[in-house]
């Protein structure tokens, strides 16, 4: 919106109009209507209109003209910003699907909530001003996440090619998550290993393909019962032929890098990072292949066969593997008692119903090595096993890294600096599920809408991790920076009977430090809302 001033002339009198004036495009041309004819009003009110249009302080008196706040407008701008910085917006496109799908993706990080709590949610956000998507409904949402689906192959790759130019990323981090699931009829719902301790829920398993920083790269969602080493060849298979990836190294968690993986690698000459599971090491420490003593602080390496193995014990890790042990032993003790108490109270009670108990409970907390029970005249025994207890802590502490790739390439600190950083994909399945974005449960029944839901979930972290990596010196943890961010509003003022939107003219101290610090420059008038800044 602009000020239009005329002049026009009628025999010997000079007539004078001040108008504002509104551009808007219609089939490609752009076209101007009017708001308001503001020219009755005295010249100090005009002159403070036409400063808040430029986008500067106006109205030094607050009562001249009646004022109200408006839609939220900052969090939405910035994530708009963000998502064109990082070729998202380019790679979606400007179809009305595309922008609906931006919807979805700043949706899931303001306010997160199902498609249709975001029909409602878009009545307070300036998504009109900034998207240029007047109405939308839930049946919208959910074809725009059939495109999307569809188009994700070709997204993803598009996305990869414009973000890492050809040899630029060499080294990719991968790792499997599982998410649970409501109701039973998810196509591709099945019982599996459950790590989020849902009982008798069904689940999809989540595979992420991040860069070596943890910027997401590609998602995929398997069946929920799909083995973890199993997924590794698909990744393997997607880096070579769809993004034309000559050069890898790959890594990957301990159990996930296994034979059938290894050998996927091996057919493209590709070298990966991996850990072995304790009962591995315990295998390579009887076979002679190192030994328990060069477990300590410092990284020690052993090449066996053409393979380097990189060990240490954690101080740290190993008295928090002790501290959790002894509470597992204080909380059988503390339950036998308790049976030891019934037993002595309810004649009724039954010996080896109470025996049953204790030995099931020893073996839920993986001790029954460590504990012998016995039971006599309804007192129940617990006696320790001190070679039982020495043996299962002989390796607290301890993890071995397991690499093909030479030392030329990579020295032992980095290999083992490289498999630190698998904790950026474990934050961003923290994010992704409980935390900041918390997409579970899912409650979707088909398998597009399914893949839809993480892919969008995979988008909204991408722009949730280039804020954390620009805002992490603020010491503001993400979900306040955004709420931040979202109570920058828009406001409106009144001319007759027509309010007026602008934006407001200065930011709060808090809320221009993350600007500063994400590198935005906040806009001055409503004029400037489509165009990127970043």
């Amino acid at each position: 919106m602009f000020l239009q001033r005329n002049t026009k002339r009628v025999g010997s009198k000079v007539y004078h109009s001040t108008l504002i004036v509104e551009r808007f495009r219609q089939e490609k041309k752009v076209k101007h209507r009017l708001i308001a004819n503001i020219s009755k009003l005295p010249m100090h009110v005009i002159d403070g209109i036409a400063q808040s249009l430029r986008g500067q302080e106006s109205f030094s008196d607050p009562l001249a003209i009646p004022r109200q706040a408006g839609k939220n407008f900052g969090g939405l701008w910035a994530l708009h910003q963000i998502a064109h910085r990082l070729l998202i917006s380019k790679v979606l496109g400007s179809s009305r699907k595309a922008m609906l799908v931006l919807i979805m993706i700043y949706g899931r990080i303001l306010t997160q909530g199902s498609r249709r709590h975001l029909t409602f949610w878009k009545e307070g956000q300036a998504i009109e001003e900034i998207l240029a998507v007047e109405k939308f409904d839930e049946d919208d949402l959910y074809q725009a996440m059939d495109w999307l689906e569809a188009s994700q192959a070709k997204i993803e790759e598009k996305l990869f090619r414009l973000r890492y130019p050809q040899g630029s990323v060499t080294l990719f981090l991968y790792d499997l998550t599982s998410s649970y699931l409501e109701g039973q009829k998810n196509e591709l719902a099945e019982y599996g290993y459950n790590r989020d301790g849902k009982k008798g829920k069904k689940q999809i398993v989540l595979g992420l393909l991040t860069d070596k920083e943890g910027s997401p790269i590609a998602v995929e969602v398997f069946r929920g019962n799909t083995a973890d080493c199993k997924t590794v060849a698909a990744q393997v298979q997607k880096l070579a032929q769809r993004f034309g990836v000559q050069e890898a190294v790959l890594v990957g968690d301990r159990g996930m890098i296994k034979k059938v993986g290894i050998e996927s690698l091996k057919e493209k000459n590709w070298p990966y990072i991996t850990a072995i599971t304790k009962a591995q090491i315990e295998s390579l420490i009887k076979k002679g292949v190192f030994q328990l003593g060069l477990f300590e602080e410092k990284l020690v390496e052993i090449e066996h066969q053409h393979i380097r193995y990189i060990l240490r014990r954690n101080p740290i890790r190993a008295q928090e593997i002790q501290i959790n042990r002894m509470q597992r032993m204080q909380k059988i003790e503390r339950f036998c008692q308790t049976l030891n108490e019934k037993l002595a109270q309810k004649p009724k009670a039954k010996e080896p119903i109470a025996l049953r108990d204790l030995k099931a409970k020893i073996s839920r907390l993986k001790l029954t090595s460590v504990f012998n029970v016995e039971i006599k005249n309804r007192v129940l025994t617990l006696t320790q096993n001190p070679k039982a207890l020495q043996e299962l802590s002989r390796l607290d502490g301890c993890y071995v890294l397991k690499t093909d790739l030479c030392k030329e390439k990579l020295t032992t600190e980095e290999v083992h600096s490289m498999y630190k950083n698998l904790s950026f994909v474990e934050w961003a399945f923290r994010t992704f599920k409980t935390g900041f974005l918390e997409i579970r449960p899912l409650y979707h029944r088909k398998a597009n809408r399914t893949r839809a839901c993480a892919f969008i979930a995979m988008l909204a972290y991408m722009i949730c991790h280039h804020i954390y990596q620009h805002c992490k010196t603020l010491n503001i943890p993400l979900q306040p920076l955004i709420e931040i961010l979202d109570q920058i509003q828009t406001q409106s003022f009144q001319i007759s009977a027509q309010w007026i939107t602008v934006l407001p003219t200065s930011l709060r101290p808090d809320q221009q430090k993350i600007f500063d610090a994400l590198k935005l420059k906040f806009p001055k008038t409503l004029s400037q809302k489509l165009k990127h800044t970043a």
